[in-house]
């Protein structure tokens, strides 16, 4: 059943429950208004031996986090702070986030696109055409058993454009997008009652069949296929974005020739 947690807006969590069962029978939903990382609230149980499928939505997360602890700052009402935890055992895991960021994009707007590996980035919406970033995907998991692992992937979105506190932004090309600019008088609930439904279908498409179900749909949606990109990977320091292979990971046509990036950061270098 749907559980609810004292929100101060109103969410369509009983509908919401209603269709997530079509998707993932037993998965309970729970709204809360204000937590630490609905992440980390996922993981603790999981530790805990909570095997059981949840979404949780915050309206306010005190310490929201990115890849590689980035803080994600959230505000109630101007962002969608979401994890869903199910029990998980794909073949493989490679290209999970781009496979949840191709469910994102195609459940929201023809403009919403995928900077690899795990941002979503209204496309042409920044200064000189080059886009600006929408929200992002992180995937955590914990060990349960030995074949089965609890997958918790967490999704930030802006609804509105974060103002950038007093300071403002000094550079608009960071100052990130808010969908609210791609579909005006949308909410968080709107957007989550979106989303929701099919992030969930996608963990089952790639549970059944990896990447490979979304390759062809991602390239649709690829902020980075052809531009020039900078990487931490030191045998691909720049070139130019090829898309991905079929584990989801980058290609870069460098000086030396195309290399493959599965790790760390990306940059589009500023025309």
């Amino acid at each position: 059943m749907a559980t609810f947690v004292r929100p101060a807006h109103p969410w369509p969590t009983e509908a919401l429950w209603q269709a997530l069962q079509a998707e993932w029978p037993g998965i309970t939903v729970e709204v809360a208004a204000e937590l630490d990382s609905t992440n980390e609230t996922l993981l603790t149980r999981a530790r805990a031996g909570d095997r059981s499928a949840c979404l949780l939505v915050a309206e306010h997360q005190r310490q929201g986090r990115g890849r590689q602890g980035r803080r994600w700052i959230s505000a109630p009402g101007d962002s969608l702070t979401f994890s869903v935890g199910v029990p998980y055992a794909p073949r493989q895991w490679a290209g999970l986030s781009l496979a949840v960021g191709v469910a994102v994009a195609e459940a929201l707007a023809p403009e919403v696109q995928i900077k690899w590996p795990n941002d979503l980035w209204c496309a042409g919406r920044g200064p000189a055409g080059e886009g600006r970033k929408l929200g992002g995907i992180l995937i955590e998991t914990v060990g349960t058993a030995p074949s089965t692992r609890q997958a918790v992937v967490g999704i930030g979105l802006n609804v509105r454009s974060p103002d950038g506190g007093p300071a403002g932004w000094p550079d608009p090309r960071n100052r990130p997008a808010g969908l609210e600019e791609l579909l005006p008088g949308i909410d968080a609930a709107e957007v989550l009652r979106r989303v929701a439904p099919a992030v969930v279908r996608a963990l089952h498409e790639f549970e059944r069949e990896g990447f490979a179900a979304f390759r062809a749909r991602f390239e649709a949606r690829d902020l980075l296929r052809g531009r020039t990109v900078r990487t931490t990977e030191p045998e691909a320091p720049e070139g130019v974005a090829l898309g991905v292979d079929d584990e989801g990971a980058l290609l870069v046509h460098t000086a030396a020739g195309v290399r493959t990036v599965t790790v760390g950061e990306v940059s589009v270098r500023p025309c």
